[in-house]
Formats: C-alpha cells, sequence, structure tokens
C-alpha cells in the first residue's frame, strides 16, 4: 500500500496538469485563436471557458489571444504639403478594432505592432492626398469633418486586407512649420497695416471734408454778419441823415451854426494844428458874426484875435 501511494500522487499530477494545459478562458475584451500545427482550427470570439488539446508542446495545440476591443494609434508631425505649396505639420491618430482573427494572423501574424506599422504608412500617405487638395485653411473650417471621413474611407481597404475594422480617424492638430508661421506672420502683419493705413487715409479725407464744411460755413456766417452790419449801418446812417434834414428843415439857420461849429471842434481840436486861412474866409465866417453874416461892403474886417473897436470911438482909443 505503502508503494502505491507515490503512484497514485503522479497520476493524479499528470491528470490535472493535463485538465490544466487543455482548459483555457477568453475574457470580454479579448477573442483566442486556436492553433494546430500552426494552422487555425478555431477562433473564440465569446468570453468563456474553452477546451483544446491538452499538448501545447510541439506546436500541437497552441492558443493566441488577441484583442477584442478598440485600439488606438497615434501619428505624429508628419508633414504635409497643402495645395498652396506650403508645408504645415500634422497630428492624427486612428481608432481600429481587430474584427477577423484569421485574417489578422495570417496577414501580420497576429502582432498589433506589426499592424500598427502597416496602419501608419498608409495613413501618413492618405493624410498627403487628403491635404495635397486643399488649403491650409480647410482644416480649421467646417470641411475638417469630411477631410477625417475622407482619410477613413482611404484606410479602409488597407485595413480590411489586414483584418481590421476602422471606427475612425481624428486630425489632432494643424499648425504651421517655422519658415512658413513667419510668412504667415509677415503677411498678417502687412495686411493689418495696409488696413490701417486705409483707415488713416479715410479719416485724413473726413477731417478734410469736415475742415472744408466748417470753412465754408464761418466764410458763410462772416458775410452774413458783414450784411446784416452794413444793413444796420446803412439804416442807421439814413436815420441820422434823416434827423438831420428834419432839423435843418426845423431851422436851417441854427442847423448851419451847429454844423460849423462841430467843424471848428474837429478841426481846430488840440493837436497842434496851424491853419492859414483868409480872414474873410467863408470857414471863419462866425468868428466875425455870430449869425454868420457876411461883412458889408468896403468894411475891413477885424484881424483874428483883436479886439474890436468900442462903440463912437475913433481907431485909435483917444475917443476924439
Amino acid at each position: 500500500m505503502g508503494n502505491r501511494l507515490p503512484v497514485i500522487g503522479v497520476i493524479a499530477a499528470v491528470i490535472l496538469f493535463l485538465i490544466y494545459s487543455s482548459i483555457f478562458v477568453v475574457n470580454e475584451r479579448e477573442q483566442a485563436i486556436v492553433l494546430r500545427f500552426g494552422e487555425i482550427v478555431d477562433v473564440k470570439t465569446e468570453p468563456g471557458i474553452y477546451f483544446k488539446a491538452p499538448f501545447a508542446f510541439f506546436e500541437a495545440d497552441n492558443v493566441q489571444i488577441i484583442e477584442d476591443r478598440v485600439l488606438r494609434f497615434d501619428l505624429d508631425d508628419i508633414r504635409v504639403q497643402v495645395s498652396g505649396g506650403k508645408f504645415y505639420e500634422v497630428d492624427a491618430f486612428v481608432a481600429y478594432r481587430i474584427n477577423d482573427a484569421r485574417r489578422f494572423r495570417a496577414a501580420v501574424s497576429g502582432q498589433v505592432e506589426l499592424a500598427e506599422q502597416r496602419l501608419r504608412t498608409r495613413l501618413d500617405a492618405a493624410l498627403r492626398r487628403v491635404y495635397g487638395l486643399r488649403g491650409f485653411e480647410a482644416a480649421l473650417s467646417e470641411e475638417r469633418a469630411s477631410m477625417m471621413r475622407e482619410v477613413r474611407d482611404q484606410l479602409r481597404p488597407d485595413a480590411t486586407s489586414l483584418g481590421l475594422e476602422i471606427e475612425d480617424v481624428r486630425i489632432r492638430r494643424t499648425d504651421l512649420t517655422a519658415e512658413v508661421s513667419q510668412q504667415t506672420y509677415d503677411r498678417m502683419k502687412a495686411e493689418r497695416l495696409a488696413e490701417a493705413e486705409r483707415l488713416r487715409a479715410r479719416g485724413r479725407e473726413a477731417a478734410q471734408r469736415i475742415r472744408a464744411r466748417a470753412d465754408r460755413e464761418v466764410v458763410e456766417i462772416v458775410a452774413e454778419a458783414r450784411k446784416e452790419s452794413e444793413i444796420l449801418r446803412g439804416e442807421g446812417e439814413a436815420e441820422r441823415n434823416a434827423t438831420f434834414a428834419d432839423a435843418f428843415q426845423r431851422d436851417p439857420e441854427f442847423f448851419e451854426f451847429y454844423r460849423s461849429m462841430s467843424a471848428y471842434g474837429q478841426a481846430l481840436e488840440g493837436t497842434g494844428t496851424t491853419m492859414v486861412l483868409s480872414p474873410d474866409s467863408e470857414f471863419l465866417r462866425f468868428f466875425r458874426d455870430s449869425t454868420g453874416a457876411p461883412p458889408a461892403t468896403g468894411a475891413t474886417p477885424p484881424a483874428v484875435g483883436a479886439a474890436p473897436a468900442p462903440a463912437g470911438g475913433t481907431a485909435n482909443g483917444t475917443g476924439q
């Protein structure tokens, strides 16, 4: 009995080993390819516990686990040329899943890295084609979505040949290269300077129009004011002349006397003026007589500044 225990233990261990090596588990995020001598005999896509031949050595029966979820790989700093001839840097990524495990195994031996390497080359070419037909502004407009769909559609046939299904393609970034960025900055600066100069020119033009209109209004206002002042001055002169005429008609002698006195005051006002006039000048007639009467015929007019002779006296003042 004691000799049987080791044998029983060995048999139990072999049985457990055979059971363990014949069972494999597939979870919800995986799918399994069952290989027998390198050939695919089955593909398990549903989660659960499955059995296979318990001989994995010598490649008798083998299980390759591959992903059954959406995978992603990024493509960074792709230098693309747009229709205008300039170059830009683009970042993009692809979301995909393995939908045909048999084809995926046959094409890339079930290696995700190798499949992504082939997709990366095809994605690079698709991006260059799509951008080459458009300008840079298209990637910043509503056309961006159609560009991503176009890249996805170009990528799908190649992905299908690898047993993959392209879920989506996204462009994460589209930037100017260093030299294009400087050129764009210079162009934008020139455009802004030109726009500023246009605005200044419009301002100067508007200022000249306003200034000309103001100058014209000033001339019109001054002319109107002068016109009104001349009218008022004329009316004043007319009223003054009418007053003088009325006064002359009422008392011509007094009016003549007043006018002569005013003339004396203006002519002899203290300015040091020296006047040489004949004593019998018409201008001095009110100095001879308060009535302005002309001197008697044959009479000698008194000298200007001499005292008149007393009545009944002689010229020498003796009274005889």
